[in-house]
């Protein structure tokens, strides 16, 4: 799969939402997650003194304090792999979340599928 446009559009807008987190504070990741409310939520990593955050984590963490049920489908765009700590932050709300990992063009590198 290469490429944003072969998602569901619902999946190809947290692609979007991950991307646009990640260039908009130049962050090493940007992520996105749907709630299965269908709201979704964007996060860029968070490395601060005190506290680091991934990008999933960050994006799961603002959906678990807004209260979302559950996570549909997640979205993460960086330059590597996203790490064991991030996947499973979306594995704790669901297990059956696809997590969409992409480029920083938005291409579609692989969907790590449930666990």
């Amino acid at each position: 799969m290469s490429g944003s446009d072969e998602l569901a559009p619902e999946d190809a807008k947290i692609v979007t939402l991950a991307r646009s987190s990640r260039a908009r504070t130049g962050a090493a990741e940007g992520a996105a997650v749907r709630d299965t409310d269908g709201r979704t939520y964007a996060a860029a990593s968070v490395d601060l003194p005190s506290l680091r955050l991934t990008a999933l984590q960050a994006a799961v963490a603002a959906a678990v304090s807004s209260g979302a049920p559950g996570l549909e489908a997640a979205a993460v765009v960086t330059d590597g792999e996203p790490d064991e700590a991030s996947v499973a932050a979306v594995r704790d709300l669901t297990a059956t979340a696809p997590v969409i990992v992409a480029n920083a063009r938005g291409e579609v590198v692989r969907v790590l599928a449930t666990a």
